[in-house]
């Protein structure tokens, strides 16, 4: 159960929220639960806290800090006031949450871990975003993120205003200079590619140098080239050699500093690892009213 938290820009299953709710919350509990909760505060004790924004930043991860609650207590009356994708200040109410006392403690770590963890990704994206509003490129993620957490983590992406690249290997054809190297060249890689590609997957191709950007034009059967660890000016001259051809995706080290020249050479993405893989946590905490 999700409530309205969900970024509305954003897209994630109900099952992916369920299954990373119930691993989080089996590793948290262990075999005996919350031995202190249970041993401290009586059965039966009420309690209400709030979730709050200690830093400024955007938010992503309420539905799991909702449904890792009330996966311990059903009961649990949750009111939001704010859902992700939000741009939010410092002691900001996110959403507060009354019932068994037990419950609401057994569940806060867990909770708390999501939301700082994808709010932390989702206000990095935005910056990403702030910084390259002025020209038509977007910014997107890669598959650099952690074993288990990949759907969430590009939905934290989403909800700071940044878009997906591939899911995994299965979402489309993304040819790297490894698979030129044994394929016997960039002729033979995409004519195997185009051969059993379906009408609906994407061949996109890693290109180092502008004279490999040539030669994919050349061959004619890419949709996408990606330009990898060019410098600005490279790139601007690639942009030029495409001539609207293909789409064009910056990738390798781009970070805050480099982003807007990267934007403004005219490519059509920029992909960054480092919003997935490096943000910072928000600091996020749980208050109990007394």
């Amino acid at each position: 159960m999700t409530d309205n938290f969900i970024c509305p820009e954003a897209f994630i299953s109900p099952l992916v929220i369920e299954d990373a709710v119930v691993m989080a919350l089996a590793e948290d509990l262990g075999r005996a639960g919350d031995v202190t909760s249970i041993a401290t505060i009586p059965a039966g004790t009420k309690a209400r806290a709030e979730v709050v924004a200690r830093k400024n930043g955007v938010i992503s991860g309420l539905p799991l800090v909702a449904a890792a609650f009330r996966k311990l207590d059903r009961q649990l009356e949750i009111i939001g006031h704010a859902k992700d994708g939000d741009e939010t200040v410092a002691k900001t109410k996110l959403m507060t949450i009354s019932g068994d006392a037990r419950a609401v403690l057994g569940a806060e770590r867990v909770a708390l871990n999501y939301v700082g963890h994808l709010s932390g990704i989702a206000t990095a994206t935005r910056e990403f975003v702030r910084l390259i509003a002025h020209t038509n490129a977007r910014v997107c993620c890669t598959r650099k993120t952690t074993p288990g957490l990949r759907a969430l983590q590009k939905y934290a992406v989403r909800c700071g205003g940044g878009f997906n690249h591939r899911f995994g290997l299965d979402d489309a054809i993304l040819i790297k200079d490894n698979h030129i190297a044994v394929a016997g060249g960039v002729r033979a890689v995409l004519t195997r590619a185009r051969a059993v590609a379906g009408h609906l997957v994407k061949v996109e191709i890693e290109v180092d140098t502008l004279e490999q950007l040539k030669e994919v034009l050349d061959v004619g059967l890419a949709d996408v080239a990606l330009l990898d660890n060019m410098d600005p000016a490279t790139m601007k001259k690639a942009v030029e050699m495409n001539a609207g051809r293909l789409v064009l995706e910056a990738s390798g080290g781009i970070t805050v500093q480099t982003a807007a020249a990267v934007a403004e050479t005219g490519v059509n993405y920029l992909s960054s690892g480092a919003i997935t893989h490096s943000s910072t946590n928000l600091d996020i905490g749980l208050d109990i009213e007394i």
